[in-house]
C-alpha cells in the first residue's frame, strides 16, 4: 500500500472512532502545499467540526489520540485551525522506492472498482481534410482514454464521424457532373473539397442547382443504389485519410460509428419524445422547451433578452421532417447505454458546442430518467496565431493537419541537425519525428484545456522550459547513465537491495515520485492533462537538480546502486507520463 493510502486508511479509522456517523469518503490525504510542513496533509476535520459546531483543534486532538501511523510517519502535527500534517519516516520513503523498483507499483494504484467510460472524440467529416481544428479533440480524447485504461477502467473509444447530412446532396451533384478521376486518384480529399466548393457556389447562385442537390440527397436517404455507391466510395476514400492521420498520431479507436449508423433510429426517437410530451410541434417542427424545473440561469432552454427570460428551444426535427445533430446524438446516447452500459460518456469537443450539449443532456435525462449514465462535455478553447486570431496559413486558409505534422517534423529535424551535426540523417529523421509530433501534442495539452492558446513553433520546440524536447532530453539523459554504467535497469540494483536516499536533492526527487498517484487521480477527475504536464516538468526539474548535486556513477557502491534505482524510477515515471499523453520517448537525443 502506498504511504498516503496507508495514512488515509488509518485516519478514517480514527475519525470513525470519534465520529461514527461521519462521511469517511470526505476524509482524504493530500500532498502538503509546502514541504516544510511535511509530506501529506488532511483538512477534512475542519469541515466535520463546522458541521457539528465543534472546536476543530479539539476534534483534531481527539482523532490524533486514536490515530497510529507510527509505522510510516513521525508524530502527527496539528496545525492552524485543525490541519493534520504527516511527515514520512526515511525508512518508509525508502521502502516505497524499493517496492516500486521491484515492480510492485509505479507510485499509483489502479481502480478497485473499475468503471466503464465511452470517450467520443476527434469526429472529422467525410470528404473534408482533417485540419488544425481536429487536433485538440483528437489529442485530448486520446490522452484521457489512455489514462483511464491505465487506471484500470473499461474504456470504449468511438469516433463519431460526420458521414451523413445535407452536404452530401451537393457532393453528389458535383461528383456526377464534374468529377476528375485522375485528380481523385492523386488527391481524393482535395478533389472532393473542390467538388463541394464548386457545387456550393452554384447552389448559392442558382436555385435550380440547389433543388437538384436536395433531390440527390433525398435519393441517397431513400437508398438509391447509384447514390449509395458514390457515398460509400466517399467514405472509404476519407477513411484512408483518417487512418493515415491517426497512425501518424498514434491514436486508435475501438469503434467508428458515424452519423449514418443512427439514421434508421431517428424517427423512433422523435416519436418517443413526442409520445412522452417532451417534444412538441412548433411552426411545423418538433422542438423541446423548458420544463420549468431549473432556475432560469441554469436552464439551457431559456435565454435572456431585454431583461426577460425567453424560450430557447432545442430543435429535434425540422419542418420538412429532417433530423439534426441533436436527434442523432440522442439516438447515439440510447445506443451507447443499451450496448455498453457505461457509467460515464465523455464528449471531447470545442467549447462553442456547450449549449448543444447542455440541451442534449437535459433532453436525454427527461427522456430516460432511469438512466444513471454520467454525461460530461469535456470542452476546450481555440488555437490562436500570434495575432490572437484563429491560427491559419499565411493565405488565410485553415491549416491542414497533414501539413501541420509535416512542418513540425521538418522544424524538429533542423533543430536536431543543428545540435547533432555528426548524427546520420536517418537517425536525425527518426528523432525529429518523435520530437516534432510530440511537441505538437504537448503544446496542446499543456494549457488549461478551457483556455485558448497561442501556437508558437519556437516555444514548443525549445530545449528549455516546459516543452517536450526538455522532457525527452531528461529521459534520454537518464538512459545515458545506464549506458555509461554498462548496466541494464533490471540488474543495476537487485530487487530488495537497500535503497537509501539521504541528500536533500534525491529526497526531494523521491517525494516528487510519490505524488504521481495524486496527479493521475486529478487528471482523471477533472479531465485536465495539463496537471500531468506540470508534474512531469517539475519531476524533470527535480531530476536535473539531483543529477547536478548527487554523483551517481562515481559514488560509493551502495550509494551508487541506490541512486541508480532512483534514476531508473524517475525514467519509468517520465516514460509512463509521456505515454499517457501519447508521446514516444527516445533513448538518445
Amino acid at each position: 500500500m502506498l504511504p498516503h493510502k496507508f495514512i488515509e486508511s488509518r485516519l478514517r479509522t480514527a475519525v470513525a472512532a470519534v465520529l461514527p456517523e461521519a462521511n469517511l469518503a470526505a476524509v482524504c490525504v493530500r500532498p502538503c502545499p509546502d514541504s516544510k510542513f511535511g509530506d501529506y496533509q488532511a483538512n477534512a476535520l475542519m469541515a466535520l467540526a463546522k458541521e457539528r459546531k465543534l472546536n476543530p483543534r479539539q476534534l483534531a486532538s481527539q482523532v490524533v489520540a486514536h490515530l497510529d501511523v507510527s509505522e510510516q510517519c513521525e508524530p502527527v502535527e496539528i496545525a492552524g485551525a485543525g490541519f493534520l500534517n504527516f511527515r514520512l519516516l526515511p525508512a518508509a520513503l525508502n521502502a516505497t522506492l524499493r517496492t516500486a523498483a521491484a515492480g510492485e507499483h509505479l507510485f499509483f494504484e489502479r481502480a478497485t472498482q473499475p468503471l466503464t467510460y465511452v470517450v467520443d472524440f476527434s469526429s472529422p467529416n467525410v470528404a473534408k481534410s482533417m485540419h488544425i481544428g481536429h487536433i485538440r479533440s483528437t489529442i485530448l480524447g486520446d490522452a484521457l482514454a489512455r489514462l483511464l485504461r491505465l487506471l484500470g477502467h473499461r474504456v470504449i473509444t468511438d469516433n463519431h464521424i460526420g458521414d451523413w447530412g445535407t452536404q452530401f446532396g451537393k457532393l453528389l451533384v458535383g461528383w456526377k457532373s464534374q468529377l476528375d478521376r485522375a485528380a481523385l486518384a492523386a488527391d481524393p480529399i482535395g478533389e472532393m473539397e473542390r467538388l463541394y466548393k464548386t457545387t456550393h457556389a452554384a447552389c448559392e447562385a442558382d436555385p435550380a442547382t440547389l433543388d437538384l442537390a436536395r433531390r440527390e440527397l433525398v435519393k441517397l436517404q431513400n437508398g438509391d443504389p447509384e447514390n449509395l455507391a458514390i457515398w460509400n466510395e466517399m467514405i472509404q476514400l476519407s477513411k484512408v485519410q483518417f487512418d493515415t492521420m491517426y497512425s501518424r498520431l498514434g491514436v486508435r479507436f475501438d469503434h467508428t460509428y458515424g452519423e449514418s449508423f443512427y439514421n434508421p433510429l431517428l424517427k423512433g426517437v422523435v416519436a418517443d419524445l413526442r409520445e412522452r410530451d417532451i417534444a412538441v410541434e412548433s411552426e411545423g417542427a418538433m422542438v423541446v422547451f423548458s420544463d420549468g424545473k431549473l432556475p432560469p440561469k441554469e436552464d439551457p432552454f431559456l435565454k435572456q433578452e431585454d431583461g426577460e427570460w425567453k424560450p430557447n428551444p432545442s430543435l429535434i426535427q425540422k419542418s420538412d421532417g429532417a433530423s439534426n445533430y441533436t436527434t442523432t446524438d440522442l439516438a447515439t446516447l440510447a445506443f451507447r447505454r443499451e450496448t455498453w452500459q457505461p457509467h460515464y460518456v465523455l464528449y471531447v469537443t470545442d467549447g462553442r458546442q456547450q449549449l448543444h450539449f447542455q440541451q442534449l443532456f437535459a433532453i436525454f435525462h427527461r427522456w430516460q430518467p432511469e438512466s444513471t449514465m454520467q454525461l460530461k462535455h469535456v470542452w476546450f478553447g481555440s488555437i490562436l496565431g500570434e495575432d490572437n486570431k484563429p491560427y491559419k496559413t499565411r493565405s488565410g486558409e485553415v491549416v491542414r493537419l497533414a501539413d501541420l505534422l509535416d512542418e513540425a517534423i521538418e522544424r524538429a529535424f533542423q533543430v536536431v541537425r543543428e545540435k547533432n551535426p555528426d548524427l546520420p540523417e536517418a537517425e536525425c529523421r527518426r528523432i525529429a519525428r518523435v520530437v516534432g509530433i510530440g511537441a505538437v501534442k504537448y503544446a496542446d495539452l499543456l494549457p488549461n484545456r478551457q483556455s485558448d492558446y497561442i501556437f508558437s513553433w519556437d516555444k514548443m520546440l525549445a530545449f528549455n522550459g516546459n516543452t517536450v524536447p526538455y522532457l525527452l532530453y531528461a529521459y534520454a539523459r537518464i538512459r545515458s547513465i545506464f549506458r555509461k554504467a554498462a548496466a541494464e535497469p533490471a540488474t543495476a540494483a537487485p530487487a530488495g537491495y537497500p535503497v537509501a536516499v539521504t541528500a536533500p536533492e534525491e529526497t526531494a526527487l523521491a517525494r516528487q515520485l510519490l505524488k504521481f498517484d495524486f496527479v493521475l487521480a486529478a487528471v482523471a477527475d477533472d479531465y485536465r492533462p495539463n496537471y500531468l504536464c506540470s508534474y512531469l516538468y517539475e519531476l524533470a526539474g527535480h531530476f536535473a537538480r539531483f543529477f547536478e548535486n548527487c554523483p551517481v556513477l562515481k559514488a560509493e557502491p551502495a550509494e551508487r546502486a541506490s541512486r541508480l534505482v532512483v534514476c531508473e524510477l524517475t525514467g519509468r515515471v517520465l516514460r509512463q507520463g509521456l505515454e499517457i499523453l501519447g508521446i514516444e520517448v527516445l533513448e538518445q537525443m
